[in-house]
């Protein structure tokens, strides 16, 4: 399978590159490029990465938390990057649960970028669709 490249620019002093932590890691680590430390609360915050990134059509640039600053209680929304967008990288975070405040470093890693091949997919309008045993049942619908 030929690699993906993903290129970035770094918009100002401080910004780091993505850097997957070992070898099988699946997301790169992005970073906080902050002036001063940032604190966040429960009012979402969008954190700056210092970087604008450029990939291939045909694939998919995810934003995703980092599950160490989860289990601290520190949120970061998913989000996607589409192959057309090249302004800053950046990330939506907030505190949670009893975490009443939590305090960025610049240059703390706070979410990872995955990247997948995006499937051929071809939408078309249905005037019905088959039946199944679930049917329209809702979130939950398969029990516990």
């Amino acid at each position: 399978m030929d690699a993906m490249t993903l290129r970035v620019l770094r918009l100002r002093d401080g910004a780091r590159l993505p850097i997957r932590s070992t070898p099988e890691a699946t997301g790169f680590d992005v970073h906080a490029c902050l002036d001063a430390p940032l604190r966040l609360g429960p009012a979402p915050q969008l954190v700056p990465t210092g970087i604008a990134i450029e990939f291939t059509p045909g694939y998919d640039v995810q934003v995703r938390p980092r599950s160490g600053l989860s289990a601290k209680g520190v949120g970061v929304a998913f989000g996607t990057i589409d192959a057309d967008y090249r302004g800053e990288v950046l990330v939506t975070m907030w505190t949670f649960g009893e975490l009443a405040s939590y305090e960025l470093q610049p240059g703390d890693r706070i979410a990872q970028l995955v990247v997948a091949r995006l499937a051929p997919v071809e939408v078309v309008e249905a005037l019905e669709l088959s039946r199944t045993p679930r049917g329209d049942g809702g979130h939950g619908s398969t029990g516990r």
